[in-house]
């Protein structure tokens, strides 16, 4: 049986890996361990240690903490709308796009974005 939090780690796991194009062989190879692991670790079937975690935090390019944003709240289902939306192709080849623009262009854009939200809050 799962822990809840260990499940939440495990799918923050799985979500940045996908995002960055990653297979679970890769992200294995980088620290370490087997596929198989990972799995364990992404399913929450097995816990990840502070240092296997150190380590999958480096291999993704993340803060450690990112594993445990939305834990404030307690785990729950309340995130699994936003793990659909980032598991969708489209969405992981906006992100890709946008993080192989240079920082000025990338930030132009994510202002669009947000005027964009405020207009259409406003029309509403």
């Amino acid at each position: 049986m799962t822990n809840a939090i260990d499940h939440h780690v495990g799918t923050r796991l799985r979500r940045r890996r996908r995002l960055l194009g990653l297979t679970q062989q890769q992200l294995a190879e980088s620290v370490g361990v087997r596929f198989q692991q990972i799995q364990k670790y992404e399913c929450g079937a097995n816990r990840v240690s502070a240092s296997r975690l150190y380590e999958l935090s480096t291999s993704l390019n993340v803060p450690v903490n990112y594993f445990y944003d939305g834990l404030e709240a307690g785990p729950s289902n309340d995130a699994e709308p936003e793990a659909d939306m980032m598991s969708r192709p489209e969405t992981r080849e906006l992100l890709t796009a946008y993080y192989q623009l240079e920082e000025t262009p990338r930030r132009r854009l994510l202002d669009l974005a947000k005027s964009m939200r405020a207009d259409s809050a406003d029309a509403a």
